[in-house]
């Protein structure tokens, strides 16, 4: 069975039976690990997700290189997955070595500019069985170097939804509903009918970013109306470096990785548990 898979059957599996694939942002060995070794515990389809950034500090032969090695040890279909890729350039050297998955994120750009950019993606990377996600609207927050301020953020327009998906070709749809990549200054105000009336006229899957510091409450109820697939970065980062952290004041003379990591991956592997029951992907596999 091929484990390294594009994510285009998990998300159609979620979508039938009303759960979310997580897609966790990974950056290194020690968060790959963390997050296939719960997933795995929890036989938890998984996306491993990398930003470009992460991809330039871990270099993608690596995390190509960890993936595939991975597949042969846990038996959960893993794929790796382009996040928030702007440079078509970019996603097409990616795709050729081995991503399965790729956001196209042209959202900055106007509509039918947008439509134009996603479709050459979706032209490209379905040479290679590779699934494109693109998004509509624009979330608020800072992914990577992407800064968008709250006055710039734009909900998804479904009509607008409807036409982008059917022109495009995309196999998933990210749509921005009140939610922010970071943190969160009070508790978000997501709009649910709006939601809903995107699941009404888009087939494909539907993607929530800026998941993270969402309570589980209003997560759960957007994939109960038709989220499939839910991004969570920020929720990972701060439980690893607060561990690493507490780690090295209790041993300051400390220096061997393997000791000053285990914390880290310990306090990460726990929230990721959390976003498993969270997403309702425990056992799907």
């Amino acid at each position: 069975m091929e484990r390294i898979v594009s994510s285009k059957n998990m998300l159609l599996m979620a979508q039938k039976e009303g759960y979310a694939v997580p897609a966790f942002n990974i950056h290194n060995l020690e968060t790959i690990q963390a997050v296939l070794e719960t997933c795995s515990e929890m036989g938890s389809p998984v996306i491993l997700a990398g930003t470009p950034s992460t991809i330039s500090y871990a270099g993608a032969e690596y995390i190509v290189s960890i993936a595939d090695a991975a597949s042969k040890i846990y038996n959960i279909p893993i794929s790796i997955h382009l996040d928030h890729f702007e440079k078509i350039e970019q996603i097409e050297r990616y795709v050729k070595m081995g991503f399965k998955s790729a956001m196209i994120d042209a959202s900055h750009e106007d509509f039918e500019k947008n439509i134009q950019i996603a479709k050459s993606i979706v032209d490209f990377a379905h040479m290679y069985d590779t699934t494109v996600e693109a998004e509509l609207g624009r979330l608020g927050g800072q992914e990577d170097d992407i800064i968008v301020d709250e006055k710039d953020s734009i909900y998804t327009n479904p009509e607008k939804a409807q036409e982008y998906v059917e022109r495009t070709g995309i196999d998933s749809l990210a749509v921005a509903i009140g939610t922010a990549h970071g943190l969160y200054k009070g508790t978000p105000k997501l709009d649910f009918e709006r939601l809903k009336e995107i699941k009404d006229k888009v087939k494909v899957p539907l993607v929530l970013h800026g998941a993270s510091n969402i309570p589980d409450e209003l997560v759960r109820k957007a994939i109960s109306i038709g989220i499939c697939k839910v991004n969570i970065a920020t929720d990972l980062k701060i439980p690893f470096a607060t561990a690493v952290k507490d780690f090295f004041k209790n041993n300051p003379d400390e220096s061997d990785p393997r000791k000053y990591m285990t914390p880290g991956k310990i306090a990460m592997k726990e929230i990721i548990k959390k976003k498993i029951e969270v997403c309702g992907s425990a056992n799907r596999y």
